[in-house]
């Protein structure tokens, strides 16, 4: 990936973990899950529908929490990946090579 990119990504990964440790947010996640699922366990036998469009609404809000997830690690290996293109050019710096 260019620098620009990953500076980008490691930029998402700072976001996406504020917005996991946001009390808000964390809230919201918790909130809705138990609601689901709490509305999920209350539908008669016959309501197959109801429970579909339940089981979905909890496993989305998961794949939201694991897609910010994924973006804390990608940025994480996008900045060690500048971490470690900055030691290469202090180096080649260090020693005369350009």
């Amino acid at each position: 990936m260019d620098e620009s990119k990953l500076h980008e990504a490691a930029g998402r990964a700072m976001r996406a973990e504020e917005l996991l440790s946001d009390e808000l947010l964390a809230g919201a996640f918790t909130t809705l899950e138990v609601a689901y699922a709490r509305a999920w366990r209350a539908t008669t036998i016959d309501d197959v529908t109801a429970r579909e469009k339940l089981f979905l609404a909890i496993n989305i809000v998961g794949k939201v929490r694991d897609h910010l997830g994924a973006s804390i690690a990608n940025g994480k290996l996008a900045q060690a990946e500048l971490n470690e293109l900055t030691r290469t050019a202090e180096r080649r710096k260090r020693f005369g090579i350009l």
